[in-house]
Parts: structure tokens; sequence; C-alpha cells
């Protein structure tokens, strides 16, 4: 029996923070203006503080070339962050995903980037995290919208498929971070019949207070009451489906990096406020299995944070579920 393809995928989720200072510097003025590489910068982690993303943009695109991603899930990209970013990383990347506020261009989008030498898209769509998630709307008390953005995949070189769906819940409202993961949850058990990789920022520690989300999505908690529409739309395949931390799922050896996933905008020695919230998981349909798992950096030696998140970074080998 010849032994089933697979695909190797260098996975990113990254909340690279929105555009809060906008100007009107183009891309090609920020290269322009790129200091000479071999001179020490001025001054080691020189208050740290947020910067426009003119300057920010390059460390982010140069950091994900640099580790050899192939697939990212962002997080709080506006619009002009999406085209910048497509732009740094070059001609073999697509992106699919919808601006949050009004399903076109308003808002932040959880845009999912892919190499298309690597995948090609076989269909996308987008919900909102909320009582009607087929239209841009708000969960009652939710500090924003809130959307997920679902892709499946296929392989370029075989017929491997799987879902990937990439998300941002809400940093204020316990209810809408429980109900998003809920809707996740959902939509993931739908496609169990293929591997499922999730991407995003849940605002939600895997314990503590604000653990509902985490807990909800990886089984440890019940899921709460969903729309009936959205039910009905993507009824559920499997009783025990939930998702997997890829970082518990990963060789110990081969865990790396940091721990904490958002960092702010603070100096390294002010860490009371770092946690971790930015998650990698598989649905436990199998069909997958996680080579490394590593935060990366944000911080650079010229005192620029790329943002007030870290990426993380996993090593997947997807194959086909096997379906009984």
């Amino acid at each position: 029996m010849e032994p089933k393809p697979t695909l190797d995928i260098r996975l990113c989720s990254w909340n690279i923070r929105y555009d809060s200072q906008p100007d009107s510097i183009t891309v090609a003025q920020t290269i322009a203006s790129l200091p000479d590489p071999l001179l020490e910068p001025p001054s080691y982690y020189a208050d740290p503080k947020e910067h426009p993303w003119s300057l920010r943009r390059i460390h982010i695109a140069g950091e994900l070339l640099q580790q050899g991603v192939n697939l990212i899930g962002f997080q709080e990209a506006l619009i002009r962050q999406v085209t910048d970013l497509h732009q740094l990383l070059g001609d073999d990347w697509g992106w699919v995903g919808v601006g949050r506020d009004d399903g076109d261009k308003a808002g932040e989008y959880c845009p999912v980037f892919y190499r298309r030498s690597v995948f090609k898209v076989l269909s996308s769509e987008t919900f909102w995290l909320s009582d009607t998630p087929f239209q841009p709307s708000k969960f009652p008390g939710a500090g924003s919208y809130r959307i997920c953005t679902a892709v499946q995949f296929q392989a370029i070189h075989s017929d491997v498929t799987f879902l990937h769906l990439n998300t941002h819940l809400d940093d204020q409202s316990d209810a809408q971070r429980k109900l998003g993961a809920s809707l996740l949850l959902h939509r993931a058990n739908n496609a169990s019949n293929i591997p499922v990789l999730i991407t995003g920022d849940f605002n939600s520690p895997q314990s503590g207070s604000n653990s509902g989300a985490y807990n909800i999505i990886t089984g440890g908690l019940p899921p709460v009451n969903i729309s009936s529409d959205f039910a009905t739309k993507y009824p559920i395949r499997s009783s025990t489906f939930a998702a997997v931390d890829l970082k518990g799922a990963t060789p110990r050896q081969h865990v790396s990096g940091h721990y904490a996933t958002y960092t702010g905008f603070s100096a390294p020695a002010k860490f009371a406020s770092y946690m971790r919230i930015d998650f990698i998981l598989g649905g436990s349909n199998g069909g997958w299995q996680s080579k490394l798992y590593q935060v990366g950096n944000s911080l650079y030696d010229n005192g620029v944070w790329a943002s007030d998140h870290r990426p993380v970074i996993s090593d997947v080998v997807v194959k086909m579920v096997e379906v009984y």
C-alpha cells in the first residue's frame, strides 16, 4: 500500500496591532529610509513604545519571511495593513478576508495569507461571532464586531485538504468570547471529515476568570447556545469533537521561545500584564501532527515593537483524516 500524501505547513498566528497612528508614508518610502544595517542601533531597547505602522510593517514582514512560514492568520489588520503586507511578502502570496464592520473593507480583518505555490483555495467564508452570524453584527456588550475567516485549502501537488479558521475574540465581553468559541467549535466540528486548524487571539487564557472561551473550544466546558440558523447550516459530525492546543501536542523538546504571547508595548522588565492568549489549535479528529511550536520575538534592538503581540508559529504535517 502506498503511503498517503502529506502536506508540510509552517503556520503562524499573529495579532499585528491595528494601524493606530496612520500616516501617508508608502512602503517604498519606508524601504528607502532604512538605515545602514551594519550600523549599531542608537540605543538597545531605548524607551520601548508603540511606533507607527509605517515602521512596524518592515519588522513584521521580515520576521515572517525569515521564519519561512507559508500560512498565516493575522488579527487586527486594517485594509492598509493587509495591502502593505501583501506587497512586502511578495507575489507568491495570496490572501482571503473581509473587513468586519461591513463585510467589505471597513474595520479590522482577520485575513488568512497563504503561499500560492503551496496551497489553493477551495472555498472561503466569513461569519460574525454574534447572534446573527451571517450578517455584519456585534454581540450585545462587546467592544467591537468580531468575525471568523474560514478557508478550505487543498495542497497544490496532492489531494490533501484541510480547513483553516482564523479569529479574534472580544477584549471586553466574556459572554461574547464564550459565544465566539462555541460558534468556532461548531463550525470546526462540521468539517471534521478533514483536518482542522484554528488560529487566533482569544483574549482568553487557559486558566483564570476569563478562560471560558479557551475551555469551551478545548472541551473543558460545554458550549453556549448558538444561532439555530448557524447550527442548521453547519450540522455537527461528532459528539466528542474538540480543539487541541498544539503547544501541548508538540514534543516538549521542540517547544521553544517565550510563554506569553501578549506583551503590550511595555519595557521587557515590566511583564506583569504579559499573557498567553494567542493560540494555534487542531481538531481532535486528527489528520495533523505538530512537529514544532514556538512563540517568537516582537521587540528588536532598535527599540521597535513590531506589535504588542508575539508571533506564534507551528510546523504542522497534515494528511487526510481516516473516516469510519
